[in-house]
């Protein structure tokens, strides 16, 4: 029932120093220098010494239920599996659609959302398709935000990009309009994640709907920001002016030669640009598919996304661009924990849920997770399954 662990350096995120966090079942009960409680029942003691905790990592763009397709049914990517998110200390994470809403839709990707929670994780999606008008489960944006309670956003819409629907400004100005009002009657964020491709309107679209519309830029969250050196230029602009920006960091060396930004770069060129880190997030676009494609838009190869790209992004940040963990952490715990209002995420802190992934001091890799207070990660290695994993 309860779980100490003492003497671990705290990133909360911020820095804090050595200290005792105290897991009393599925909330953080105690944070602090020294705990000075005695005789806890069933008091579990864990070593923090060498040890880092961090908060749990969210990862707020996976096709947990699948994606892929565009080269044809047999590149259609396999749902995640629960290993494959708690071993990259991943404790909260978003579902999203992806090309194909005809074979795949939003009941399906909620399905797997309740399911990924019946293991131990949290999870929530976002409704609605790449493609505009967008698939939805009740007919509506503002409906599904209000009446279903795992959806805290749309998307992906995908702007940019040979495979979306080329939706004019009115249509986008319509659907970011239900989005914005189905997320205040809802509590939800209602944020729109954005798909954005190699096209050359780059980021004009939401430009143009904050020019022309009352919505700000806080409605929308685009994402592959980093898939070429003009849209991230277009990207830093556009965070200096208040947008958020995400960085996509699974991706493929061919995409690097071809002039995709490495994330951790990325970040550190955000950073220097004068860009809040509170307004930059990491996603892995996990079980996602990375298509190649020739000059006339023919498919010409696929990978897969992974969440475990995520952290080890984070990590160059902090080894080989020299930022400091306490910020680089926030790409991946409180900026996404803040962008979709998740609530009791991304910190550690007295009242939160018990997420937690402590890492080895010397290089920053993954020792043991924590979702929900309960232990699923020991030496870097799944302690739990999924029900169907051998």
């Amino acid at each position: 029932m309860f779980k100490l662990i003492k003497k671990v350096e705290m990133y909360c995120p911020d820095k804090l120093g050595k200290g005792d966090i105290l897991l009393a079942g599925d909330k953080i009960a105690w944070v602090g220098e020294s705990f000075p409680g005695k005789d806890l029942p069933d008091l579990e003691v864990i070593d923090g010494t060498g040890k880092i905790a961090v908060p749990g990592f969210v990862d707020g763009h996976v096709h947990i239920a699948g994606g892929g397709g565009e080269g044809g049914f047999s590149t259609r990517t396999p749902a995640v599996v629960l290993s494959d998110l708690i071993e990259a200390g991943v404790t909260s994470v978003i579902g999203v659609l992806g090309t194909d809403s005809t074979c795949r839709y939003p009941g399906e990707l909620l399905a797997k959302a309740r399911s990924l929670r019946e293991e131990g994780l949290s999870a929530w999606a976002l409704t609605g398709s790449y493609a505009i008008p967008v698939k939805t489960l009740t007919g509506s944006v503002q409906d599904d935000l209000v009446l279903i309670d795992l959806f805290v956003g749309v998307g992906e819409v995908a702007i940019s990009d040979h495979r979306s629907s080329q939706p004019t400004l009115d249509e986008l100005n319509k659907l970011a309009a239900s989005a914005h009002v189905g997320g205040m009657i809802g509590g939800k964020s209602g944020v729109i994640n954005v798909h954005l491709g190699d096209g050359p309107s780059m980021l004009s679209p939401i430009k143009a709907i904050v020019e022309t519309t009352e919505l700000g830029l806080g409605q929308f969250l685009p994402t592959h920001v980093n898939r070429n050196p003009e849209l991230f230029q277009d990207c830093i602009d556009y965070a200096l002016s208040g947008g958020m920006v995400d960085l996509t960091t699974s991706t493929t060396p061919q995409f690097l030669e071809e002039g995709e930004v490495k994330c951790s770069q990325g970040l550190r060129r955000l950073l220097d640009s004068g860009v809040s880190v509170e307004r930059i997030t990491f996603s892995s676009d996990g079980q996602g598919s990375l298509p190649s494609f020739d000059s006339t838009g023919a498919f010409t190869g696929l990978s897969i996304g992974t969440s475990r790209s995520l952290f080890p992004e984070v990590r160059d940040s902090v080894l080989v661009e020299g930022i400091p963990l306490e910020t680089a952490i926030q790409v991946i715990t409180t900026t996404p924990a803040s962008v979709y209002r998740l609530p009791r995420k991304g910190r550690i802190a007295k009242g939160y849920d018990g997420d937690l992934v402590l890492l080895e001091k010397g290089d920053l890799s993954i020792s043991s997770v924590f979702a929900m207070g309960k232990t699923v990660v020991q030496g870097g290695r799944a302690v739990v399954k999924g029900r169907f994993e051998p």
